[in-house]
């Protein structure tokens, strides 16, 4: 997965002006104990990102 398309499912989820709050202030255990923002920054995977995302707020399988 791209960023531009991982940033177009965030945007969709969240809205515009949550989706870049949640991404950098919101720690996921999913994600090590990182943010959104922390974890791309880190190297981690759009995709692998994503899925945590997902996971961490039970988003639909439709979504994934």
């Amino acid at each position: 997965m791209r960023l531009t398309e991982f940033w177009r499912r965030m945007r969709e989820q969240f809205g515009e002006a949550y989706a870049e709050s949640f991404a950098s202030d919101y720690v996921m255990s999913e994600l090590g104990g990182r943010t959104v923002r922390e974890a791309l920054d880190a190297g981690w995977e759009a995709k692998d990102v994503w899925r945590a995302v997902c996971d961490a707020m039970n988003l639909p399988k439709s979504s994934r």
